[in-house]
Parts: C-alpha cells; structure tokens; sequence
C-alpha cells in the first residue's frame, strides 16, 4: 500500500511525518509526566490538576485558531506553534514547582494523552482535507491517525530507554525522565523545519481558502456538542491518567506500563486502515458507532477485573476497537462543511473536545488518591456510550455527499 492515496499532493507526505514525531514525543511525555511528578511529591489530585491544565491550555490555543486563524497562513501557524513547542520543553524540563509546572502545561504544548489534542490538530486536519479528492479523504485520515498512533505506541515504549539509563547508570530516575524533555525540544525543531517545506500558498487543486462557519454551522455545532461528550469521558482515561491508575491499582512499573501501552497504541493506530474499508461499505456514522460501541464495554470491563492479566486483556481488546472512529470522524467533519470552512469546522469541533477533557483529570486522581478502583474507567465507558447512542440517532442519515453519490450508483 502506497504511503499516500493516488493524486494526493506531497505537502500530505509532510504533514504525516510531522505528526510521526509529534506522536513520538507526545508518547514519551504522557508516560514521562506520570513517572516524574509523584517524585517532587505531587498527589493524584495535583496530577490531574496539571493534566488539566494541559488540556485548557490548548483548547484556548486552539479557540484562537478557530476564531481568529483563518486570516492567517495556516503555515505561519504551524511555524508559531513549533516554535512554542521547544519553548515548552525547555521550561518543563527545568522546574519542579507545582506551580510553575502547572503555568508551562497550560501555556504550552505538551499532550498528556494517546491521541492529539493540541493547537497542530486542526490546522493539519483542514490542510490534510485540501490535498487529496473526496474519494481519498477517509484513507488519507486512516493514514494520518496510523502514523501518529503507532509514532506515539513507539513512543511509549521508549520510556523504558530512561529507566535503564537509572538502572545501570549513576544517573537518578528524576534526571533520566528530564531527558525526555530534552528530546521533546529537538522534536519541536525537526517540525519546524519540515513545515517550511510545505507549499507558501497551501495551495493544490483541491484546496480552498479558509472562512468562518457560514450554512454549515447548525450541523458543526450539534457535532460538537455529541464530540464534547466523547472528550468528557475520554479525559477520565487520557494516557497519564490510565497510566497513573494501572500504578496504583496493580504496582505496574513504568517500562511495563510502557510496554503495554505500545501494543495497546500499535493495535489501535494499525485498526485505522479497518475503518476507512468499513466506512466505504456501511458508512462513516455507522463505523464510529459500531467499533466504538464495543470498546467502551471493554472499558468498563477492565475496571472490575481483578488481577493485571485480566485487566490487560479488555484494555488490549479495547485498543483493537477504540480508535477506528477516529478517522472515521475526522471526515466526516470535513465532509459535511464547504471546502473553505473545513480550517474552522476543525477548530469548532476540536476545542469543545478539548475543553470537556480537560476537568476530568482532576477528577480522575482525586478518584484514584481515595481508591485504586477504576471509577473513572467505568465514568469513561459509560459517557462514551451515551455518545455512541446519540449519535447514531442524530445522524445516522446526514450523509456525505460522496456516500450518497455512491448509493446512486
């Protein structure tokens, strides 16, 4: 299989790359931020606290791209935020107050969780839309989730390099996670680098200059609204979170704790392509709805499991299922929204995610400081499967033009 769909333009080469390695880094850092801040004496409850403050800050980042983005190049963008993005690095690195900590994570770009939720997000997903025709749009998606879901399982699993580094050097565990920090940096400079070869004007002949929400704002808001439900589950698990909860509940050590999370992101990034050939046959509503359904009774299983084989196993089983609505979603959105209104339905979309993740991880170690049951396992499963429900109410036949076009035939 080709890396990108036929007649799609090169700048979406560059673009998956740049999200391989902000998947990289962001992989390291979710699993790094859970190891080192209980070793300057943060509680669960201070974590989340953090966690959440990573979450607003780039809701914020990404309210101003929807609001106000459009009038700029998306690449000036794309430069700003990377260049935001070594800043970042480089002061967390540096302070181990809870204050300061919390001040870079809401200020800066760190990810706490598996998948993306930063200011990048949506500029990448409406350039993305412009570079390929309607027909490749679903594969292209499947393409840009898998490169950031495996990138981000690879990363995962790197979190084991620092914790050799401790054991079978004199360097502490405190000053080895430091590093990760480091290499967060050198990635925040490798991107900047590759977004100045994309194209000056973002042009190609499919792409469309940017404008606010005009006649499809009705359907784009009520998305949000179902897609913020969604987040709000999906933040009482973000990675840290889940992390923090496999700690406490089964003393799992950090390497194993990135090792399972490898094969859970590497399950999920690879189920990607299975949803782009089902979305062709059943439609994209009814991919999301039907893979998503399942994972999150998985979910809730994990939770009452009561030794780490069996709860590994419905979370290995949830990760086969949990993210093939990812793609899936992202073109539907982009599918439903005029061509210049895809950079702003990307931000309406993304930010009230973003927003209703960003509280329950506060909530999430408060839960995890009174009890090591995993209360926001079933929290998250059940508020997941509420959105499924409606959402396959709700939309279930507001319909593409594309998949009409293909009914037709």
């Amino acid at each position: 299989m080709p890396l990108l769909p036929p007649h799609t333009h090169r700048d979406a080469g560059v673009l998956l790359t740049t999200r391989g390695i902000r998947g990289f880094v962001d992989g390291i850092i979710s699993l790094s931020i859970t190891a080192l801040l209980p070793l300057f004496g943060f509680s669960g409850l201070q974590i989340g606290i953090i966690v959440t403050g990573m979450l607003l800050g780039s809701a914020a980042a990404t309210v101003l791209v929807g609001t106000k983005g459009y009038a700029v190049p998306r690449r000036t963008l794309l430069f700003a935020g990377s260049a935001l993005m070594i800043a970042t690095g480089t002061l967390f690195g540096l302070f181990t107050s809870f204050v300061a900590l919390l001040v870079v994570g809401v200020i800066g770009t760190l990810n706490p969780t598996a998948g993306d939720v930063s200011v990048f997000l949506p500029l990448e997903q409406s350039m993305l839309a412009g570079t390929t025709p309607a027909v490749s749009r679903t594969a292209l998606y499947a393409r840009y989730t898998f490169v950031g879901g495996i990138a981000g399982a690879f990363g995962t699993l790197a979190i084991r390099i620092p914790e050799a580094i401790a054991q079978h050097t004199a360097m502490s565990g405190e000053a080895a996670l430091r590093w990760c920090f480091a290499v967060y940096v050198l990635a925040g400079v490798v991107v900047l680098l590759l977004y100045r070869r994309l194209d000056g004007a973002e042009a190609s002949a499919h792409a469309a200059a940017a404008e606010p929400l005009g006649r499809s704002k009705r359907v784009v808001y009520r998305l949000a609204a179902l897609f913020s439900l969604d987040a709000f589950g999906g933040g009482f698990v973000v990675q840290s979170m889940l992390a923090l909860w496999l700690f406490r509940r089964f003393d799992l050590s950090v390497g194993a704790a990135g090792t399972l999370l490898f094969v859970t992101g590497t399950l999920s990034a690879a189920s990607g392509f299975v949803a782009a050939w089902l979305a062709a046959r059943i439609g994209l509503v009814r991919t999301m709805v039907f893979t998503h359904l399942p994972a999150n009774c998985f979910l809730i299983a994990a939770a009452f499991m009561p030794t780490m084989p069996l709860a590994v196993t419905m979370l290995v089983l949830r990760s086969l299922l949990s993210s093939m609505d990812v793609p899936a979603r992202t073109s539907y959105v982009m599918a439903v929204v005029s061509p210049a209104e895809r950079a702003a339905a990307a931000s309406v979309t993304n930010v009230p995610r973003s927003l209703a993740a960003a509280l329950p991880p506060t909530a999430a170690g408060w839960m995890l400081d009174q009890s090591t049951f995993g209360w926001p396992l079933v929290i998250a499963g059940t508020a997941k499967i509420v959105y499924d429900l409606l959402l396959l109410r709700q939309f279930q036949h507001v319909r593409p033009e594309e998949e009409q076009a293909q009914d037709a035939r």
